[in-house]
């Protein structure tokens, strides 16, 4: 889907419903236009004291199949997972908001944005980050920079972040590296196989993502269809969870001893920070995912992004 985004002028007061898009903000020097973000926004540091504009009624501390049991039955009953707070974003009185247009499970829906934003007077402009592979991610950052007025900012990002990823791609070139079979789970009961952005994170790291597509959405998968696949390693990579959440997580599957596990080098990710998020950090994931695969051509990932599991 394309951006939407209609005000002549520069966004000045920004309601943020994407923690990545929070991020993207921030990362572009326009944290102090933030006037409202997401009950899920964690960082950065700076924009934490911004009034919280969205409620959920799923308790994301709760074990990964209560979290799925809940998700379905609100999607059952036609319930939102995510709920904004309309009086709260009306008091806020904003000229930008930054949603998603890929899964309504996931994060606000973009109907129920515009629906309230059509209600504010002035109505304000609405961005909708669609990015659902790197390149795309990329592309949305020029989109937001443009919305706030900062057209060479976004480009200064945008060359900061590729040549980041140029460097990945050399060195991998340079050696010749094999690229290893990968899969990646983001989420354990039931098992999904992470899509969207993340096989293509997976390809620039110097994998091969054996169960999804760039660009395709995540999926439950079997684990028959895993231990066919054959990967050489797994990345457990639960969505929301931090590095020491997606340890624990890993360390109890590894040990309940699945038969497709069997075999394969497993690493627990920072998903909340490196994958789960279309912002900036996915190049620090893409740089992380190198030296778990490359480990002979990239220094040993930082503890609090990756945990050898087995």
């Amino acid at each position: 889907m394309s951006p939407i985004f209609t005000p002549a002028s520069p966004g000045r007061r920004v309601i943020s419903l994407l923690p990545a898009a929070t991020e993207l903000v921030a990362a572009l020097g326009a944290a102090d236009r933030l006037v409202g973000i997401t009950h899920e926004c964690d960082a950065p540091a700076a924009v934490l004291d911004r009034p919280r504009v969205t409620t959920t009624a799923v308790d994301a501390t709760a074990d990964a199949a209560v979290v799925d049991v809940q998700v379905r039955a609100l999607v059952a009953s036609g319930a939102p997972t995510f709920a904004l707070l309309a009086d709260r974003i009306a008091a806020l009185a904003p000229d930008l908001m930054l949603t998603q247009a890929l899964c309504d499970v996931c994060a606000i829906s973009a109907d129920d944005v515009r629906a309230i934003a059509a209600h504010l007077v002035p109505p304000p402009g609405i961005l909708e980050l669609a990015g659902t592979t790197v390149d795309g991610i990329l592309a949305d950052i020029a989109h937001l920079a443009a919305a706030l007025g900062d057209t060479a900012g976004g480009e200064r990002l945008i060359a900061s972040l590729a040549a980041r990823l140029a460097a990945v791609h050399d060195r991998l070139a340079a050696a010749r590296a094999p690229r290893p079979a990968v899969a990646v789970i983001e989420w354990t009961d039931p098992l999904f196989a992470a899509g969207h952005w993340v096989p293509d994170m997976v390809r620039r790291a110097g994998g091969r993502d054996v169960l999804a597509e760039p660009g395709s959405h995540s999926v439950t998968v079997a684990a028959d269809a895993i231990r066919a696949a054959a990967p050489d390693v797994v990345l457990i990579a639960p969505c929301g969870y931090d590095g020491a959440r997606a340890a624990d997580v890993a360390r109890a599957l590894v040990l309940a001893a699945p038969d497709w596990l069997e075999g394969r080098t497993v690493w627990a990710l920072d998903a909340n920070g490196l994958v789960s998020r279309p912002g900036p950090r996915v190049v620090d994931g893409i740089e992380t995912m190198g030296a778990i695969l490359h480990p002979d051509l990239f220094p040993p990932p930082p503890a609090a992004h990756a945990t050898r599991i087995a």
